[in-house]
């Protein structure tokens, strides 16, 4: 199960939620702790640099935030994040330090780590994207299954029960995601992974290596 631990996916300096996710052996762990997490942290950001916007709503006064974008608390938005048109946070959400959340973009649930990139129609709820992660256009996080049941993580260690019926994907540090991707519910992909186009991901996709379709994973060069 090694593969998958916390410390595995994420360099946890690059986020705010450090000290929530440094508590979780596997970070889906925090899925259920994001909402209090934020309503004990926000209170204590400096008013110099935040502004509280709303009901438990803390804004970077250095992000940008379009006046089309939806935000619903509890939510931090740190420092040099963009929001742009349409954005749609739905609550539950930290979106880091230089982080795009773009047009259309839905999140819910959700910690981005600084610099992530959700650009373009996407999107992200209960789930977790480290340093640098990037989701190409359209790509988007399944978080409930099909039929309803909890979501079970399959490792090549062997399967992990989460007791989460809601958990979408844990993308790692540097993770690229293809356009109009799908991530099951319960996919994990390791640090510098990279998901072709159109693909429907269940799993882990192991660290540095590159998903072209199931069954069919190489390493990067």
């Amino acid at each position: 199960m090694e593969t998958v631990l916390t410390k595995n996916l994420f360099d946890l300096t690059h986020s705010v939620a450090a000290p929530l996710l440094e508590k979780c052996r596997y970070p889906w762990e925090a899925l259920p702790l994001i909402k209090e997490f934020i309503l004990q942290l926000g209170p204590s950001l400096p008013e110099s640099e935040f502004e509280k916007r709303g009901e438990n709503v803390w804004i970077s006064r250095s992000a940008v935030v379009a006046p089309t974008a939806s935000i619903t608390g509890p939510c931090i938005i740190c420092a040099g994040a963009e929001l742009r048109h349409c954005a749609f946070v739905r609550g539950s959400a930290i979106v880091g330090e230089g982080a795009v959340v773009g047009n259309s973009v839905e999140l819910k649930n959700v910690i981005l780590f600084d610099k992530v990139q959700t650009p373009h129609y996407n999107y992200v709820g209960d789930s977790i994207l480290g340093f640098k992660a990037h989701m190409g256009a359209g790509s988007i996080t399944s978080n409930v299954k099909s039929d309803k049941k909890l979501v079970v993580v399959h490792t090549p260690e062997g399967d992990i029960e989460t007791g989460l019926k809601k958990f979408g994907a844990m993308l790692g540090d540097n993770v690229e995601i293809g356009c109009n991707s799908v991530l099951n519910p319960g996919a994990i992909i390791c640090r510098g992974a990279s998901v072709y186009p159109l693909s429907s991901v269940r799993g882990v996709v192991p660290e540095n290596c590159i998903y072209k379709r199931a069954g069919e994973v190489g390493q990067r060069v």
